[in-house]
């Protein structure tokens, strides 16, 4: 099986290292130097790992190749795939790999449809499902245990309680501001 763990960003300084989006609990041991990724798209790969450092908060990687920052570049939002263990699953109860994630439907406790995760977000902070609506908009759900109160993979789908505006219609929004302006 295979796990996107992480996302190529911008080139940091002119010795071909980037900056990544980490997308896995263990960078550790995916992202170790030696590692050799394959790559979506599949033409910028397999890229194996030369070097890694944190660099304020950031990792910054090289790979095998790449010394300069036009090569560094060119892999600018490039995905770094590892092969795993299908066997393998988080050691933790309430811990996903993303792919587990991908795809569920998310409702809110009352039943009420909201949309599919379609992606998810690695921040400093906390972690976003990025969900796609019925209509075609997106919506942004942190991945904190207030809001995400279950995940249920044999049912294929997420349970959530927002708060008030976190999912509401923009629509929905203005028409209530208008109306305590108008008050």
């Amino acid at each position: 099986m295979q796990l996107v763990v992480a996302r190529i960003g911008r080139a940091h300084g002119i010795k071909g290292e980037v900056t990544v989006e980490v997308r896995t609990d263990e960078p550790e041991l995916r992202l170790g130097p030696g590692a050799v990724l394959t790559t979506d798209p599949a033409s910028a790969g397999p890229l194996t790992i030369a070097a890694g450092r944190v660099h304020s908060g950031r990792l910054l990687l090289r790979f095998e190749g790449v010394n300069d920052r036009t090569g560094a570049e060119a892999l600018r939002n490039t995905l770094l795939i590892a092969d795993v263990d299908p066997d393998e699953l988080p050691e933790e109860e309430d811990e996903y790999y993303d792919h587990q994630l991908m795809d569920l439907d998310v409702v809110t406790a009352d039943g009420t449809e909201v949309g599919r995760i379609t992606e998810i977000s690695h921040l400093p902070s906390q972690d976003l499902f990025i969900v796609e609506r019925p209509d075609g908009s997106e919506v942004m759900i942190p991945f904190v245990e207030e809001i995400v109160r279950e995940i249920d993979l044999a049912e294929q789908k997420a349970v959530i309680t927002p708060p008030p505006g976190l999912i509401d219609d923009n629509a929905e929004i203005a028409s209530s501001r208008d109306e305590d302006e108008d008050a």
